[in-house]
């Protein structure tokens, strides 16, 4: 952190009254400030040229430059140089004027020291903290974009991966199917269900390799955002995962929904997720139930996905949208914990909210925060 030690502060001293200015420098000056005066403003703007200084105490009515047009032109230079005006008036606009230009205080003549030393104390450590902010800032920046480029260079490192992987991968499948085919009956069971265990393995590869992609693309492509109807694109998805209620009974509960704002194959998969979801994790319930609301509140539209289902633990409801956090084992329910990790960044990037509640063993709700559209 960068600190200032008030008792070696640098001072600068502007007063067209040559025996106030000399005093005034003597005093501060033993009370541990560097101090430099000048009974000329234009001297003491052609030494901030060569010399820095932590506080300007200036006079306000000055023949060459008054205090406020000094300290503004050396703020023009130092953006961090304090400043602190005197003044024999003592009225309020001589105050907000020097205020405006950025003065921190001010202080009347005849100086009493009991007042100006707390006043440049004060001045100072205000100083010190615009330094601090100052340095944060930087290092927040500079860690932030540090963060970008290594998420960038991740998301494209899982890209190319996932790509090399994938086209092996095929070739590993294909040549498995080809075995278990070409064998017929002559293989003994235990060999056969070696390779059947082998081809069922290799497809969970392949499907998470495809989740990594999605994952990564996500975070990748540009928002092509418009008007989405919502009802429409909910029975898509569930047409889409219909072959999976194949044998079950299932009660979806869709009301009509409203007309959202954002990009439609994105939010499509937030609800391919979504529903997907609650249709995995009702398996053991017949009938299973899963309900869509939605109501419109302040910050935009909140949809919400309710289920009949199995249910989490709420004290780990932060861990759900993490990549690759699963609550379940994989024996009880497949996946790779990746669906929901994506329904929070397509949403994070539409600029809304994701956010699950549960009681474990009974059900569990999922919402999403979309924004308002800007025209709808």
């Amino acid at each position: 952190m960068l600190k200032l030690d008030t008792m070696a502060a640098r001072i600068l001293i502007v007063d067209d009254e040559v025996a106030q200015m000399e005093a005034l420098c003597r005093t501060l000056g033993e009370h541990g400030y560097v101090t430099t005066g000048f009974s000329s403003a234009r001297a003491a703007l052609a030494a901030v040229e060569e010399a820095k200084f932590d506080l300007l105490v200036a006079d306000l009515m000055m023949p060459e430059l008054d205090g406020i047009a000094l300290l503004r032109a050396l703020r023009s230079k130092d953006p961090d140089l304090v400043g602190v005006i005197m003044t024999g008036e003592g009225s309020i606009d001589t105050a907000v004027e020097a205020m405006k230009a950025g003065a921190l205080d001010y202080i009347l003549k005849p100086f009493r020291l009991s007042v100006i030393l707390p006043v440049l104390s004060r001045a100072l450590s205000v100083r010190r903290l615009h330094q601090e902010n100052a340095l944060l800032e930087r290092r927040i920046r500079e860690r932030t974009e540090e963060l970008e480029a290594a998420n960038k260079e991740l998301e494209a490192f899982s890209s190319s991966v996932s790509h090399d992987l994938r086209a092996p991968l095929r070739h590993i499948l294909g040549f498995l199917g080809f075995a278990l085919e070409a064998s017929g009956e002559r293989l003994p069971p235990a060999a056969r269900q070696d390779l059947e265990s082998a081809v069922t393995a290799a497809r969970k590869m392949d499907q998470l390799i495809s989740d990594l992609l999605a994952y990564s693309k996500t975070g990748r492509v540009g928002l092509k955002a418009g008007p989405v109807e919502l009802g429409d694109l909910v029975a898509e998805v569930i047409q889409e995962i219909g072959p999976d209620t194949a044998g079950r009974a299932v009660e979806w509960q869709v009301p009509p929904l409203p007309t959202v704002w954002g990009d439609r194959s994105l939010l499509r998969q937030v609800f391919v997720n979504l529903l997907g979801n609650a249709l995995k994790f009702t398996r053991p319930r017949s009938p299973a139930v899963i309900e869509l609301k939605s109501r419109p509140v302040a910050e935009g539209l909140e949809v919400r996905v309710r289920d009949n289902g199995v249910g989490f633990d709420q004290r780990f409801a932060d861990r759900l949208f993490g990549a690759f956090q699963r609550l379940h084992s994989a024996d009880q329910f497949e996946g790779n914990g990746i669906g929901l990790a994506n329904v929070h960044r397509i949403i994070h990037r539409h600029g809304g909210r994701v956010w699950a509640d549960s009681k474990l063993g009974e059900w569990a709700e999922f919402g999403v925060l979309l924004p308002r559209p800007p025209d709808l």
